[in-house]
């Protein structure tokens, strides 16, 4: 089975416990450190297939500032690669899945497919 990727960014709380979970299932996940190096357009449209507006950290300024809630998707996918800020954390990504495990326990849903 292939190792997780997590899009993590270590000052979230939230971020830092789904990351310690996974890590006393005995996984090294690959780290996405998405706010010092954002996801290109294809990683994004990616995910965006799999968790759609989830994936969107709808409580930021900017979010609101750039009037996002009933924007086109090529636009938002546009604003996540201008201000990754907007990617929720954190996201775990296991073979075709991609989970927002908010709450950090909510990846254990994630885990428990991968048996």
């Amino acid at each position: 089975m292939p190792e997780p990727r997590i899009y993590h960014n270590p000052r979230c709380s939230k971020s830092r416990a789904c990351l310690q979970i996974l890590e006393e299932q005995g996984l090294q996940p690959q780290q996405v450190r998405y706010l010092e190096q954002s996801p290109d357009r294809a990683e994004l449209e990616w995910l965006w297939k799999r968790l759609g507006p989830e994936m969107i950290r709808q409580g930021e300024a900017v979010y609101k500032e750039l009037n996002l809630k009933d924007a086109p998707v090529d636009r938002v996918l546009d604003a996540l690669l201008e201000h990754p800020i907007l990617i929720e954390r954190p996201i775990v990504i296991l073979g075709d899945r991609a989970l927002v495990a908010r709450p950090p326990e909510k990846v254990h849903e994630l885990l428990k497919e991968r048996q």
